[in-house]
């Protein structure tokens, strides 16, 4: 087996620094200059994976120290081998993670960096300051618990003379500088409530994506920056997530997109069929499949086109007749009785479930959580313990049913997404990235 390649981990010292245009623009240029890039994204997030793949060519995957255990953590790791460089997207900024520690950490960037041996290249957002850039870069080169820094990469820069200002007291502070970038609010990418609008939903995406990359190219040092990447030593591979059934209809469109890749190419492995559908289509699902998969995704875009879907709407209520059907988050929603969006009108949605939901008084629900399994649920037994993530504005006004699981936040304090049960039916509200391995 190859060795797995050097890498390194795009961290900033806050949300909202350019991480992921910095990001994707790596990996476009790198691969535009004949490099195999193998992209990661630190945490929960199931929008970004997306985007990281079309700029790179090659599957992205999370790694989340929070939730996932060292095998886990490893076997997604050598998805590397074969690449010459590894870049992995790191969340909000380098040391924010938990409070209370999770399997493998707290999950922060900081800590997938020293883990895995990647050196950080801090994006830092330079608007309104000067020699004080150097300051913030130095301070988080020097903390305690910091990863080898390899350098920043400028954003937003006004001009010529600004990056004059800033450069001298980077050097003076032993702070290198990869790149200066410009400002350039028309290469941003678009974004709604729960991040960036979706890859499959922009047309333009690829030439987005190529411009970016060309700007990156122009005012990065990509040769420096890939001479910086190193790696730490390799770790015994762990199983892949077993799949919940053999057949599994998913649902796949613009309203049914969250779903962490790891899992899926799990199941795949595994063998099992992922019969893939569209409910905005009003496609039913797959009459042989053994499992119906709703996902997480924007149902509250399309709640009219949902609850007008009869075939779709249809083939769910005929097969949870005799057979089990999962939702998440979104998908759990549209299982309920109804949904409210956010203009405060009421549609019907497939009355699997009691559970009732609006987006009338939108109210964030955000964060990990633990779930202990009050009943089965496909593919895990009643005490099964999982880990997942909640991300999501709606609210609860209706939840009769039994609850499927007693939930509670990263630090222990019980929450009242329990998610529901009914005959074959359940869902929930959090995404679930693996089982508790401890």
């Amino acid at each position: 087996m190859a060795e797995r390649p050097p890498g390194l981990v795009i961290a900033a010292p806050a949300s909202g620094s350019g991480k992921t245009t910095v990001t994707l623009g790596l990996l476009r240029a790198f691969r535009a200059a004949g490099v195999a890039v193998q992209p990661f994204k630190n945490g929960p997030d199931y929008i970004d994976p997306a985007f990281h793949a079309r700029a790179s060519g090659r599957a992205s995957y999370n790694l989340d120290p929070w939730a996932m255990g060292e095998g886990l953590l490893a076997t997604l790791a050598a998805e590397g081998h074969g690449a010459d460089l590894v870049i992995a997207e790191g969340a909000m900024g380098l040391y924010d993670g938990t409070l209370t520690r999770g399997v493998a950490g707290h999950g922060s960037s900081a800590e997938l960096a020293r883990r895995f041996g990647w050196p950080v290249v801090l994006v830092i957002d330079v608007s309104g300051q000067a020699q004080s850039a150097a300051a913030v870069a130095h301070g988080f080169a020097r903390h305690p618990e910091a990863p080898p820094v390899a350098g920043v990469i400028l954003n937003r820069v006004a001009g010529a003379r600004h990056e004059a200002m800033i450069r001298p007291e980077m050097d003076r502070l032993g702070i290198a500088v990869l790149g200066a970038l410009p400002r350039r609010p028309d290469l941003t990418l678009p974004e709604r409530h729960l991040g960036l609008v979706q890859a499959g939903e922009q047309a333009d995406l690829e030439a987005r994506i190529e411009a970016i990359g060309r700007f990156v190219a122009e005012h990065v040092e990509l040769d420096a920056l890939r001479a910086a990447a190193c790696t730490g030593p390799e770790a015994l591979p762990g199983p892949w997530p077993a799949p919940p059934a053999q057949r599994i209809a998913l649902a796949r469109d613009a309203a049914f997109s969250f779903a962490y890749p790891h899992l899926l190419e799990g199941w795949r492995r595994a063998g099992a069929e992922i019969l893939p559908f569209s409910p905005l289509a009003d496609e039913a699902p797959d009459e042989g499949a053994d499992l119906v998969w709703l996902p997480g995704g924007y149902p509250e875009l399309h709640a009219g086109r949902i609850a007008s879907a009869t075939r779709f709407l249809d083939g769910l209520r005929a097969h949870a007749e005799t057979r089990p059907v999962h939702g998440e988050c979104g998908g759990y929603m549209v299982l309920g009785e109804a949904l409210i969006d956010k203009d405060g009108t009421r549609h019907k949605m497939a009355g699997l479930l009691g559970l009732a939901t609006s987006f009338e008084s939108r109210r964030l629900h955000l964060g990990y959580r633990r779930a202990e399994l009050l009943a089965p649920m496909p593919g895990h037994a009643p005490g099964t313990r999982l880990l997942g993530h909640e991300f999501h504005y709606s609210t609860i006004l209706d939840q009769p049913d039994a609850a499927l699981a007693r939930v509670t936040d990263a630090n222990g304090t019980e929450v009242a997404e329990t998610g529901s049960r009914r005959g074959l039916v359940t869902g929930s509200f959090f995404h679930m990235i693996a089982e508790d391995p401890r």
